[in-house]
């Protein structure tokens, strides 16, 4: 048995310490696993594989029951889509944001740009201006 199978195990009987004994066996691989995944994504990211990793890291010791990894692959398995669905919702992020964000569009055939007034009015606009 591996030492991460031992580690797995130990969180699952409740060891409050596994989580971090966890850790510290497979931060390496972790690390590894978000390098490789970030080497795949477009040039220009500000993410890092270490803030990946990070990230990946609370999205599984939070949303995991304590005895749902049942070995070392499946915890793998585990973290590798944690990590793909966080660069997932980055980028629908990023490209939301190029889209204008939450900013609201308005068709522009709806929208009445040009004054309700008289020619004369605007006229007398234009003479005081």
């Amino acid at each position: 048995m591996s030492d991460v199978t031992r580690a797995l195990n130990a969180i699952a009987s409740g060891d409050v310490g596994g989580h971090e004994q966890l850790l510290s066996l497979v931060y390496g691989e972790l690390h590894t696993l978000a390098a490789a995944k970030m080497a795949r994504e477009l040039p220009g990211q500000t993410f890092q594989a270490t803030a990946l990793v990070h990230e990946a890291w609370i999205k599984l010791v939070a949303a995991e029951e304590p005895n749902a990894w049942q070995n070392r692959a499946h915890f793998f398995g585990a973290a590798a889509e944690a990590m793909r669905r966080i660069l997932v919702d980055r980028a629908r992020q990023k490209a939301s944001l190029r889209r204008g964000g939450g900013l609201e569009r308005v068709d522009l055939n709806q929208v009445n740009l040009a004054t309700e007034d008289g020619d004369d009015t605007v006229l007398a606009v234009h003479e005081a201006l």
